[in-house]
């Protein structure tokens, strides 16, 4: 009754998409009522669809909880980590390119089991090609310390070669358990990828080996490369944000570029490219937008878990999920609560929802932006049309 109490609160009834135009078009609204109008409509329309998940592979994903899901540039594939029932993890690619309306399944590639090992932070990683590895931050054991792990997605593709003849890890560097990780797409810091660790930034070169340090007062457990500008930003458990000069090769003075505080411990960090801005969350449930503007987006809620947020400039719009299981959808302009949307099972710490929201369903032929939503053993997507 609450979820649907909430959802109705958010959805507002009587919209009239041509309407809402011609008052634009008339000058009776600015642009970004006129765009948050827009967005709250096609949210409000967003209806859940159960996904199938099909496998070509006999050890199949769909039989185990989802930890996380990595949506793709082009949104044609995603990476998932998933949870096994002995000690260990499983991941894999889930292809997209099937995920059509209103044909709603999706095919699983095949997946790798790692005993014993669990991975603190992963992104997308560019080599020869855009997402073309996977960069996997293990946490370390008994027998094997931490690591940072180059996977080429290639490996999840022939599903019919043997596993022996597969080919293994690219690289593999040995470093302190990592909080984050990042990948740079900055032609000043080509090939490199960061690593936050406890009071640590340690920033590596992969072509070469070459490794350079810099020192902080508290575990990092955030990260984002900037595209545009040689930074590589990032969010502190003391809610420290820093930036980091890639062109300061001096240590000890000037390579702090930029300084901002939040009241606790910065979960995620988001370059908007177009604003020059700087969206960042805390584990207060406080969202904000700084730099050049100040915006703060209410209703997250958090008070000790790491949430990352997602958000897509081309539609103009923010997603998180809360600790309390609700996915929110926020207008990116004027920092508007477009809708609440509740988990499709009872609310629980091992139940948090992991989502994503992808430019287009189906790849780069899809023919709709969409959220995609990954909850236990299931996959969700709401078609944003």
């Amino acid at each position: 009754m609450e979820a649907e109490r909430l959802r109705k609160k958010v959805a507002r009834v009587g919209f009239n998409a041509s309407s809402i135009l011609r008052k634009s078009q008339l000058g009776f609204r600015n642009v970004t009522s006129y765009s948050r109008l827009a967005n709250e409509l096609r949210v409000s329309c967003m209806q859940r669809k159960k996904v199938q998940i099909r496998s070509f592979d006999l050890s199949s994903l769909a039989s185990n909880r989802f930890n996380f899901i990595l949506v793709s540039t082009n949104s044609n594939q995603f990476f998932v980590v998933n949870q096994v029932e002995v000690e260990g993890s499983k991941y894999g690619v889930i292809s997209l390119r099937t995920l059509k309306i209103p044909s709603f399944h999706v095919y699983g590639l095949r997946n790798l089991f790692v005993p014993d090992r669990k991975v603190k932070s992963l992104c997308w990683a560019s080599l020869n090609q855009l997402d073309s590895h996977v960069l996997l931050c293990f946490e370390g054991i008994r027998e094997a310390p931490s690591c940072a792990v180059l996977l080429p997605a290639s490996r999840f593709f022939n599903i019919y070669t043997s596993r022996v003849n597969q080919p293994g890890m690219l690289c593999s560097f040995q470093i302190p358990a990592a909080w984050s990780c990042a990948w740079s797409l900055n032609f000043q810091a080509y090939h490199c990828f960061s690593a936050g660790l406890s009071q640590q930034v340690l920033l590596t070169n992969v072509a070469t080996g070459q490794q350079q340090s810099f020192g902080t007062s508290s575990d990092v457990l955030a990260q984002q490369f900037s595209i545009m500008a040689p930074l590589l930003f990032n969010g502190c458990r003391s809610g420290e944000i820093f930036a980091i000069d890639l062109r300061c090769r001096n240590r000890g003075k000037g390579w702090k570029a930029t300084h901002l505080f939040h009241d606790s411990a910065v979960t995620s960090v988001q370059i908007l490219q177009e604003e020059q801005c700087l969206m960042a969350s805390d584990m207060t449930g406080k969202i904000k937008l700084a730099t050049k503007c100040i915006r703060e987006y209410e209703g997250h809620v958090n008070e000790s878990a790491y949430l990352p947020l997602r958000v897509h400039e081309e539609e103009g719009i923010m997603v998180a999920v809360g600790q309390d299981c609700y996915t929110r959808i926020w207008s990116l302009h004027d920092a508007h609560l477009l809708r609440t949307i509740p988990s499709p099972y009872p609310a629980s710490e091992d139940d948090i929802p992991s989502v994503a929201f992808t430019s287009r369903l189906g790849g780069i032929r899809g023919a709709a932006p969409g959220l995609l939503m990954a909850v236990r053993q299931d996959l969700y997507c709401f078609p944003f049309s």
